[in-house]
């Protein structure tokens, strides 16, 4: 049974505080206001845009929580992790190619916010974690309930960037408001598995202290006690 350390909880917890914080304070620098529904989280890292230090700190800051707490998810499988790690580097990526404009475009810039996208959405169908990494050893696959709801997550994940796609693609008006809601939700999963890992662990360590299974304690089946059993 592997353990979630708690670096891998402060990695993943501070990824969403700078990416939210970071638009929200990168939109309230800009002179005479920013469009968030409207408006680009590139668009504040622009090398034209005011204080753009402020939006090209919050993502290299989450890309590198994103591949620190890729490091710590240790209970998953390592494709899952590798994937998540990919998107915390093109994370970084998008940030040492900013759009040379607000309304500017760069393939640099694009295909790292693709690659990054992308990966932050696919990972967790590709990281449900190994049998018995996360409970006690005993069912030899995982559980397909399981397996269904680490697909989902990716699922939702993936509709949310292809809203943000439609939109842009289109030239719609809810580009940065779609991107936001995207993002913020590839910036919020790692932090609830990790949540829910550690919780798993908890709840183990609990059982182990009260003496394991409850039926054998009370008498069940144990293969070191004469006379148990059958």
């Amino acid at each position: 049974m592997r353990v979630v350390p708690g670096w891998a909880l402060l990695s993943s917890a501070a990824a969403p505080v700078l990416l939210i914080g970071g638009w929200t304070l990168g939109a309230y620098r800009q002179p005479g206001g920013f469009d968030q529904v409207a408006g680009t989280i590139s668009a504040l890292a622009a090398r034209d845009a005011t204080d753009r230090w402020i939006m090209t700190v919050a993502l290299l800051g989450l890309g590198v929580c994103h591949c620190v707490t890729a490091a710590g998810l240790r209970p998953l499988r390592t494709a899952g992790r590798l994937t998540l790690a990919l998107g915390g580097v093109a994370t970084v990526a998008v940030a040492a190619f900013p759009l040379p404009t607000e309304r500017g475009g760069s393939a640099a810039h694009g295909l790292a916010a693709a690659v990054a996208f992308g990966a932050l959405a696919l990972w967790p169908a590709l990281a449900v974690p190994r049998p018995g990494a996360v409970t006690p050893p005993g069912p030899t696959t995982t559980p397909p309930r399981l397996r269904w709801a680490w697909a989902g997550t990716a699922l939702l994940l993936a509709l949310l960037v292809g809203w943000f796609v439609v939109e842009l693609v289109t030239g719609g008006t809810r580009i940065g408001l779609s991107e936001r809601v995207a993002a913020g939700a590839e910036a919020l999963v790692p932090l609830l598995v990790v949540l829910v890992l550690r919780a798993d662990r908890g709840g183990d360590c609990g059982h182990d202290r009260n003496g394991g299974d409850g039926g054998h304690r009370a008498g069940g089946f144990s293969p070191g006690r004469p006379g148990a059993g059958g």
